[in-house]
C-alpha cells in the first residue's frame, strides 16, 4: 500500500500542482508553433521569439521556485508567475501582429493564457487568506476589476 502511494506524490511538490502541467503544456504548445515559424522572412528573425518562450517558461520556473518556499515567499512567485502570463498575451498580439500566429493560434494562446491567469489568481487569493495579507491592489488583480471600481483604494 505505501508503494502506491509513493507512486502516486512527485518527489518535487510543484510537480503536483496544476498550474505547473498547464503552464508546460503552453510552453510544448508554443515551442511547437515557434519551430514552424519559417526563418526567412524579415519580420520573423527581427520578432523576439525566444523571449516569448522565455516568459513562458517564467511561469512554470517560477512556480516551481515558490512551490519550495514558505507561503509568503511562495505567493511572491507567483505574482512573479502571474507577471509572466501577461509578459506572453503582450507576446501573443505581438505575434498576431506581424503574422506569427493565425487567428486560431491568436486564440488558442490567449485562452490558455486566460486559464493560466485564473488558475494563478486563485492560488493567490489563497495563500493570501492563509498568510492573512491583501490589498486593494490584490484584490482587483486577483479578481480581474479595474482599480477604478474599488472603493478603498
Amino acid at each position: 500500500m505505501m508503494n502506491e502511494l509513493e507512486n502516486n506524490v512527485s518527489f518535487f511538490r510543484f510537480e503536483d500542482l496544476r498550474i505547473y502541467d498547464k503552464s508546460m503544456e503552453y510552453i510544448d504548445w508554443l515551442y511547437g508553433r515557434m519551430t514552424q515559424v519559417p526563418c526567412d522572412n524579415a519580420v520573423t528573425v527581427q520578432f523576439p521569439i525566444v523571449a516569448f518562450l522565455k516568459s513562458a517558461s517564467k511561469i512554470a520556473l517560477n512556480t516551481a521556485e515558490g512551490s519550495s518556499r514558505n507561503k509568503a515567499q511562495f505567493l511572491y512567485y507567483m505574482k512573479l508567475a502571474k507577471s509572466a502570463v501577461r509578459e506572453c498575451v503582450a507576446f501573443t498580439e505581438i505575434s498576431h501582429k506581424v503574422g506569427v500566429f493565425d487567428d486560431e493560434m491568436y486564440e488558442y494562446s490567449r485562452n490558455q493564457l486566460m486559464e493560466l491567469t485564473k488558475m494563478i489568481g486563485s492560488l493567490i487569493s489563497s495563500l493570501q487568506r492563509s498568510i492573512g495579507t491583501s490589498t486593494p491592489m490584490d484584490r482587483a488583480e486577483n479578481s480581474m476589476e479595474p482599480l477604478s471600481d474599488i472603493d478603498d483604494f
